[in-house]
Formats: C-alpha cells, structure tokens, sequence
C-alpha cells in the first residue's frame, strides 16, 4: 500500500519573484502610448489625491486609458499581453551545455514526489490574473490569486472585481492553508479549523518574493513555522541590499538571486527545506510505531 504524500505549498509573488519588471510595462503601457515612469507617477498621484487604494487606482487607470487610446480591454486582450512576458533564468526549461533541463516547476515536483512530497505551486499577487493567465507557466499553479477585472456583457472589462493589496494578500494564505480556494466562500475561511485538520500547514509552506509588499506574507509564514524567502535581481547590488535587510530584520529565512536553474542558491534551498520535511515526517513515524 503506497504511503499517503506529504502535503507541501509553495506560494510565489509574480512581478519581480518569477518575472522581472511589471506586467503591465511589457506591452500594456506602451499600447495605451505613455511610459512606464508618467503611468505609475500618475497613479501614485490620484492614489495620494483621493486617499485611494493603489491597486484599485492603478486598474481604473489602466481602463481610463486604454478607453482614451481606444486599445481594447476584453480577457482574451489581457492573456495576450500575458503571453509575451519573460521570466528569470531556469524557470522554463532550458539547454545546459547542450542539454535539455527541466525548468523550476518540473524539477522541483520530481524532487518532491522522490521524497514522498506532493508540491502545489499558487500564486499570490497584486498584478493582473488574466495577464498571468496567458503566461507560459500558467498551468504549473493549482491557483492564481491575483486582481482582476468584471466584465460586461460584451466581454469587456468596466471595473476593478478583485483587488489584492499587500496586506490582503495574506488572506490567500489562509485559504491555502484551509483547502478554502473559493475566493467567493467567505465562510469556510472565517471557519475555526483545527490545526491538524487543514490541508496544507503553514509548517509546509515556502513564500516567495521581493520586496516590501511581501513583508506581511513572509512574515505569517516565516511566524507560523514556514519558510520565507526574498529573491533579488541577480547582479544588482541595490536590490540585494534591500533584501539583506528584510533578514537582519528578520522578516525572512532566507535570501537569494532570483535565479532558478538546477544547482542555484534558491533550488538548493527550496530543495533542503523538502529534505528537512521529509526527515521531520520519517521521525514522526517512527515515534508512533
């Protein structure tokens, strides 16, 4: 009889944790014919204005503009954009000395199944799902929690449906945490489950991300037992600094570069951390034998 896997998670930021740069300036802000520095200094500007929330700011302001330039906003226009974005080294797959290698999310999963580990990838993000959805690596998540648009009849988008900010964020962890994925369920996630019974513990759980807007999700997974970890652009001293502060302030456990081929300092920790959950589960075994 084969052994029941061990429930692992792994939660991702997307700008600037699997992707680098905003989504939106890859090919939204030029389509809409403005640059990325006069769009974000326009919405810090209405988001201070009206004591607004950014992220909602910044999604009317998309559609403000884009109805302006007349650049269409229907679902399918965003998953296009989506499909352009690019992502640091060894999250697709790719060639190593003539070689074909697995990218991240392959090579990760088989190391988990190896060690009797079934490794669920999610994504917790400010940024737009649907242009999230038109990625290459969007079918490596079980769930994509990010802000996203409602749609009229005709299929285009009118308003902001769901906003995630960086302290909302956190409530995605929870439904993880849960098994609640529903993000129109509010009662199984305002529901008292005991620790032992909810689908994924925190104890089981790896968040990855950036910056700032990360600090209250590193820091409930870090605080609950999890494992935490801030990635920078590689070979950008600025963002390493910002990063190294997050640990000696101890809202992380780990730092690296956002670099994610086979043998890098994040594959090497995320791989340690499965050794460790895989040696703790073995332990727990033998105990109750």
């Amino acid at each position: 009889m084969s052994r029941k896997k061990i429930p692992f998670a792994i939660i991702y930021d997307f700008d600037g944790t699997l992707s680098p740069g905003n989504m939106q300036e890859r090919n939204f802000i030029p389509a809409i014919g403005m640059n990325k520095k006069t769009f974000w200094t326009e919405v810090s500007s209405i988001t201070k204005t009206h004591q607004a929330d950014n992220i909602l700011v910044y999604m009317k302001h998309m559609l403000d503009k884009a109805s302006a330039a007349s650049v269409p906003v229907r679902k399918k226009d965003f998953k296009d954009y989506g499909k352009d974005l690019s992502f640091f080294n060894g999250i697709l797959s790719y060639l190593n000395e003539g070689n074909q290698e697995d990218g991240w999310f392959e090579r990760i999963n088989k190391y988990g199944i190896e060690s009797g580990i079934k490794i669920e990838h999610y994504i917790v993000s400010s940024g737009i799902r649907e242009m999230i959805e038109g990625t290459k690596i969007a079918k490596k998540f079980k769930s994509i929690y990010a802000s996203s648009f409602f749609y009229d009849h005709n299929g285009v988008a009118v308003w902001p449906a769901l906003a995630i900010n960086y302290t909302t964020k956190t409530q995605y962890i929870f439904r993880i945490n849960k098994g609640c994925l529903d993000v129109s369920d509010d009662k199984i996630i305002n529901k008292y489950i005991p620790e032992t019974k909810r689908a994924i513990p925190f104890s089981n759980m790896v968040y990855i991300g950036d910056g700032d807007t990360d600090i209250p999700c590193f820091r409930l997974v870090k605080d609950r037992g999890g494992y935490s970890i801030a990635v920078f652009k590689p070979n950008t001293r600025g963002a390493r600094k910002k990063t190294e502060k997050l640990i000696s302030d101890g809202r992380v456990n780990f730092i690296a570069p956002a670099d994610y081929k086979n043998g890098s300092n994040i594959d090497k920790i995320v791989k340690n951390i499965l050794d460790k959950i895989q040696v703790e589960k073995s332990i727990n075994g033998l105990k109750n034998c």
